[in-house]
């Protein structure tokens, strides 16, 4: 394994990033060797996405110096822990940390959650350790070859600096210490820490939609079915159907290429600076892309299946093992819903800054920039505007997206603000929740297609420029197109340019067809990595593979 994807790891990250010297000192060049192989065990049965709701606790022995991990129930039980049924002998723990009062009643002191490393096998035999019970957590619906396992701790004892105390710490005589004043404040620091998994998650699923579209593309260029009397079949992709399944799809794939391509340069960036700004907007980014992204690749999948009849259908053309390895990347790393919440979240709270004049992030400074003509109301004149210029204007394009987000925020703002009178805060979040996800999924979509136009922008071919072009005004009006009742209530889009809209991005996905074979050839996926007979980039050879592999 490379050094760097072995310090990517959850296990590796968390030791090097929620640790001190101390543990770098110590773990790292076991971790880097893979001498030290190891696990997150932060899930657990009753508790996922509510972190600061886990049970396991971690209470501080004065007299020994040491920790006592404990799983109090069954629903405490570390579940889903990658790496911990078979190979790894260490685990970072989250626990809730406990320092006994010092009273006459013995009572304990809940310091939040922190994470502690908590041996698990004997280096040498490889045995499970006293205290520790290990099993494995079953079958899955998808990645069986990742070995998930489920933990319990029975008073395992640990010393005081196996806890990773970048964030808190505990001295001998069982003091606590923070540079960070509150459990709130240190909770999300060391969350904050673990971004570098979301914007991995959200990168690889670009990378198995551009596998699925590429097959699916192929074939369907490749297949023919039907056609005018007496005349040779067309291909399926010569079908109005097929290319509204399939183009806004590959653009789609195009424009989250992109916008992750600018998340990794981000998080490298945050990574080298530690800047407090960057660092917000990379966990905004991260949750948003990752949850928006995967989940518009695990309904594409089934949509190429579908696309593809029966041969897609067919084991060894993956779209089976891609949608069930992949769907899991909707709940790790944050549920999708939770992550979303939280870019709701941090959109109200810039909201509410800009009125006070708070600063605003990089993500969103449109909101400073723009917000107040965008809520305004719509241009009579230009809302009947239908040109194709106008439409393919990346202003009007960007414009449209962002005055959506803008009306969406105003109006979830002044709802929150009239039901939390009644519900309380909970209770109105919940009563709006819908629509603070649809809030958050608007905002990602306005920066996906930033990204995009920025890209189109400094393509320096003029022949790909014109491409990209072609695909990133596909993207655009398709989505305005698909939420087109969200401009009609506003009349911001007046009917006649509904109807315009509708009619040129059905063009588009005839354009972008008439180039889809350059398209995915230009994503430089070689067969051994697509691996399904009818994605073939020799059309000659894909039904010779098929039938191969069947035993002809």
């Amino acid at each position: 394994m490379h050094p760097l994807q072995t310090l990517s790891c959850l296990w590796g990250g968390s030791v090097i990033n929620l640790g001190t010297k101390k543990h770098r000192d110590k773990y790292f060049n076991g971790i880097d060797n893979v001498d030290y192989l190891g696990c997150f065990a932060m899930t657990e049965l009753h508790h996922g996405s509510n972190v600061q709701g886990l049970q396991t606790v971690a209470t501080f022995d004065p007299l020994t110096d040491e920790f006592i991990i404990d799983t109090p129930n069954d629903g405490a039980i570390k579940w889903w822990i990658g790496n911990a049924a078979v190979h790894g002998k260490f685990a970072t723990v989250f626990a809730k940390l406990m320092l006994p009062t010092h009273d006459t009643k013995g009572g304990v002191t809940d310091m939040g959650v922190h994470a502690f490393i908590v041996p698990i096998r004997d280096m040498k035999t490889h045995k499970t350790l006293p205290g520790v019970e290990i099993h494995d957590c079953g079958h899955k619906v998808g990645l069986n070859g990742v070995d998930n396992g489920a933990l319990r701790f029975r008073s395992v004892r640990i010393p005081r600096n196996n806890l990773l105390n970048r964030f808190g710490d505990v001295s001998r005589d069982g003091k606590y210490t923070s540079s960070l004043p509150s459990i709130n404040k240190r909770f999300a620091a060391t969350l904050g820490e673990l971004v570098g998994g979301r914007v991995g998650l959200a990168y690889s699923s670009v990378g198995v939609l551009k596998i699925a579209v590429v097959i699916a593309t192929r074939y369907s260029l490749l297949r023919q079915q039907f056609g005018p009397p007496k005349q040779p079949e067309v291909s399926i992709l010569d079908y109005q159907s097929q290319q509204h399944k399939l183009m806004p799809m590959l653009a789609s794939t195009y424009a989250f290429h992109f916008a992750t391509l600018h998340l990794v340069e981000k998080y490298s960036e945050m990574k080298s600076s530690h800047d407090e700004e960057l660092i917000g907007d990379v966990h905004a980014l991260s949750a948003g892309l990752k949850a928006y992204i995967t989940s518009y690749t695990q309904k594409s999948l089934s949509t190429c299946r579908e696309a593809c009849g029966g041969h897609g259908y067919a084991a060894v053309n993956r779209f089976g093992s891609l949608r069930n390895d992949h769907d899991i990347f909707q709940t790790f790393e944050g549920d999708n819903t939770v992550l979303l919440q939280q870019v709701a979240g941090l959109l109200l709270k810039q909201y509410r800054e800009k009125f006070q004049g708070g600063p605003l992030t990089v993500t969103w400074n449109y909101l400073r920039q723009s917000m107040n003509s965008y809520l305004a109301q719509p241009n009579p004149v230009t809302s009947r505007w239908e040109s194709e210029d106008h439409l393919r204007d990346p202003n009007f394009q960007l414009d449209a997206f962002r005055y959506r987000t803008s009306r969406l925020l105003q109006s979830v703002a002044i709802r929150l603000q009239k039901h939390s009178k009644t519900l309380g805060g909970f209770g109105a979040w919940n009563r709006c929740l819908n629509h603070l996800l649809t809030l958050a999924e608007s905002h990602i979509e306005s920066f996906i297609l930033a990204k995009f136009i920025e890209a189109v922008k400094n393509c320096p071919d003029e022949n790909s420029r014109a491409a990209l072009k072609l695909v990133c005004d596909l993207y655009a009006l398709d989505r305005i197109w698909n939420d087109i009742g969200t401009y009609r209530n506003v009349d911001y889009v007046a009917p006649n340019k509904a109807k315009a809209i509708h009619k040129l991005a059905e063009y588009l996905c005839f354009q972008v067809k008439n180039i889809a074979r350059e398209l995915v050839d230009a994503f430089d996926l070689p067969d051994y990595v697509t691996r399904a007979p009818i994605g073939a980039q020799t059309p000659s050879e894909a039904y010779s593979q098929y039938t191969q592999s069947v035993g002809f």
